[in-house]
């Protein structure tokens, strides 16, 4: 049960979500720990608003003060989180986090991308956003869970390896 990723709700200053978000993202890049953390969410609804007769649908925060992070829990996942600036600690009794229910998820309208790709490991696929856009890459390892695949792209005559998002690659038909 330790290793499944879960959802957790991490308490930021108000107005802070959108950089705890960034902070978070750019700490795991640097620390390469991509395989703790799967995602970050910041719930948004869309709300009609009158100013001077005039109505205009705009994005609001659904839990202002509150980001949302799907997680492996551990020392070194929790030390991150609790460390990162502007976050003032989990929801949940003392330091013991507690993630939420499959229930609260749906409810909180945490909406998971479902990317289904039909490909297999030695199949070519189409890298078709980032860097390396246009490239053909060579399967090597599928991961379900993250939505990644692990790569072989033929760059300047070498196989260099790459690990890339289910929405980076199309199958070549």
């Amino acid at each position: 049960m330790a290793d499944k990723a879960r959802w957790y709700v991490v308490h930021t200053y108000s107005g802070y979500e959108n950089k705890v978000k960034a902070n978070l993202e750019k700490t795991i890049e640097n620390r390469n720990l991509q395989h703790l953390f799967f995602d970050i969410q910041i719930p948004m609804e869309e709300v009609i608003e009158e100013k001077n007769n005039k109505t205009k649908v705009v994005q609001r925060k659904k839990y202002p003060g509150y980001v949302l992070v799907k997680m492996i829990m551990n020392d070194d996942s929790w030390y991150i989180v609790r460390n990162t600036r502007g976050v003032t600690g989990f929801v949940g009794p003392g330091s013991k986090p507690v993630p939420l229910t499959d229930d609260e998820v749906d409810a909180m309208g945490i909406v998971e991308p479902i990317v289904d790709l039909d490909i297999e490991i030695g199949e070519n696929v189409k890298i078709i956003k980032g860097p390396l856009e246009n490239f053909v890459a060579q399967i090597q390892e599928i991961n379900m869970e993250k939505k990644k695949i692990k790569a072989l792209v033929n760059m300047f005559g070498r196989e260099t390896p790459v690990e890339l998002d289910f929405n980076q690659v199309e199958k070549i038909l």
